[in-house]
């Protein structure tokens, strides 16, 4: 299994941004929930680049596209060029994994499942999509997958990253979508003491809470937000946004969620799905 390495700052962290669930078109005009995503997109792009965010990889949680075109996938990496850092990405349910291979060969984007950050930390990227279907699931081989690197390597702080949430967010609507065998994925987390956070997009939310000891986080999607603990389907007012998270090498993790000011891009708040 090929390993990427990213190399850690002057002050010793690893800083990673994270973007998720872009949900673009190959129209420019191609819009979720009247929220013309390319636009979204590109704004969030455009807002990191103005606060100067310090950040050495970005990483990507899958529904990266909604129409599941090569020009779709296409968009993404040629949206992301101006951050001008290595990115690691990962299947959503959204997404065609055909298709998402258009954007290769590519210097910046990179599928890797294992991934080296610094000296202390490793990251693991699972493929948590059901082809049809909007919830996840993990096969036998990713559960291996995870079991084994982190067996291989217990003396690394561990970042385990996937599309899917493992656990509840509280909205009815949404918890049916989640990782359907989540006890079986945090068996094999639990067989481990160097797992220190689990990362995925999915929920449109920010979401940071413990589970069984672990940090659990989501993340805001760069166009339409889920209302939070919301029995049906149901839109927020918060804007679009991403996340940066801070790793340390005694296995600390700070992260906040950063977000376009003012009220850009408001969803159709009447609309009862998608």
């Amino acid at each position: 299994m090929k390993v990427e390495t990213a190399l850690s700052n002057a002050q010793g962290s690893i800083r990673l941004l994270q973007i998720t669930d872009t949900h673009l078109f190959a129209r420019t005009d191609g819009a979720l929930l009247s929220v013309k995503t390319q636009h979204s997109f590109e704004a969030v792009v455009a807002e990191i680049l103005a606060q100067q965010l310090e950040f050495d990889a970005i990483l990507a949680t899958g529904d990266i596209s909604q129409d599941h075109t090569s020009i779709s996938y296409q968009k993404f990496a040629k949206g992301i060029q101006p951050l001008d850092k290595q990115c690691f990405w990962l299947p959503g349910n959204h997404d065609f994994k055909m298709n998402m291979d258009a954007v290769f060969p590519s210097e910046q984007i990179s599928a890797q499942p294992h991934v080296l950050l610094g000296e202390h930390w490793q990251m693991i990227l699972l493929d948590s999509q059901v082809e049809g279907v909007p919830h996840g699931r993990l096969s036998e081989e990713q559960l291996e997958l995870l079991d084994n690197t982190l067996a291989q390597n217990p003396d690394k702080h561990s970042l385990v990253v996937l599309h899917h949430h493992s656990v509840l967010v509280g909205s009815k609507w949404l918890d049916q979508h989640t990782l359907h065998d989540a006890h079986e994925f945090w068996d094999v987390v639990n067989k481990h003491d160097n797992v220190k956070a689990v990362v995925c997009g999915h929920v449109h939310q920010d979401l940071n809470t413990m589970h069984q000891g672990v940090q659990v986080i989501a993340t805001p999607s760069t166009c339409v937000q889920f209302k939070p603990n919301s029995d049906d389907f149901a839109l927020d007012e918060q804007s679009p946004g991403w996340r940066e998270l801070e790793l340390y090498a005694d296995g600390r993790l700070e992260t906040k969620v950063g977000r376009l000011p003012g009220n850009q891009f408001m969803p159709d708040f009447e609309s009862d799905g998608y």
